[in-house]
């Protein structure tokens, strides 16, 4: 066991907890949980760092897919007024995740895929319905609505 810190890990771990914990928690819905899970990402990460290429896909691997495996019955933000927290409570655990990655993180259709473990296909299909629903919860239009002409 190591007494220190390696520098390059901690200036890593610096630079990134305070906006994965934030994307954590539109994910979990619960700060607590998010923050739980981002220290067990940065935990394992440490045990590895120096022999993971990519530490970035590493931690968000770790990070989400727990979202996906752990919480298909746990409610999420429960008590919320915010009207976006309560679209997000709406989607399921799978739809949060790639939602929150792919427009918040701003990552793409194939590195969300490689950090959740789903298929491209998935991904895509996902973050349409996700989309699309999260926009309905808001009460904003569906953007299939527009094409149509309805006037909902």
């Amino acid at each position: 066991m190591r007494d220190t810190v390696d520098p390059e890990f901690a200036a890593y771990v610096d630079a990134r907890q305070g906006r994965w914990l934030r994307t954590a928690y539109l994910v979990y819905g619960d700060l607590e949980r998010a923050g739980e899970q981002l220290l067990h990402a940065f935990t394992r990460l440490s045990l590895r760092w120096g022999k993971v290429d990519d530490p970035d896909a590493y931690v968000l691997g770790i990070l989400y897919q727990a979202a996906l495996s752990r919480w298909s019955r746990a409610k999420v933000f429960e008590g919320e007024e915010d009207p976006v927290k309560t679209a997000l409570a709406a989607l399921s655990p799978q739809q949060r995740a790639v939602l929150v990655l792919l427009h918040f993180e701003e990552l793409t259709e194939f590195e969300t895929a490689d950090a959740l473990g789903m298929s491209h296909s998935a991904v895509h299909t996902n973050g349409m319905t996700a989309l699309s629903r999260f926009r309905l919860e808001l009460g904003t239009k569906d953007w299939r609505d527009v094409t149509r002409g309805d006037s909902r």
